[in-house]
């Protein structure tokens, strides 16, 4: 979740009946992106990755889910794929100069 400040349980209790926003907040766990992360960017590549090999259809049910999810992971995990950044530092601070300090 991006770090705006509606983004809050807080916000749900604007939106809902207070035992409604109860309930949702109870069920929620909020997780916020860092500012200085690029973790974000993996999970979207692996979810892309997981999704193109096989589990794009329709799952029945969560336990089966979970199932496949959990196999697809093991096996992930064992061939220890890496991420193949294109977008070095030193681009980065090409591109990005403006957002360096400049030291003297």
């Amino acid at each position: 979740m991006d770090n705006l400040n509606t983004h809050t349980k807080g916000s749900l209790y604007e939106a809902f009946p207070p035992d409604e926003a109860k309930r949702y907040c109870d069920r929620l766990e909020i997780h916020y992106t860092p500012k200085h992360g690029s973790w974000l960017n993996i999970a979207e590549i692996e979810i892309n990755v997981m999704i193109n090999h096989g589990l794009s259809k329709r799952v029945p049910t969560i336990k089966q889910m979970k199932k496949e999810v959990a196999a697809w992971n093991k096996s992930r995990n064992k061939a220890a794929n890496k991420i193949n950044w294109r977008f070095s530092t030193n681009d980065a601070r090409i591109k990005l100069k403006r957002l360096y300090p400049q030291i003297q």
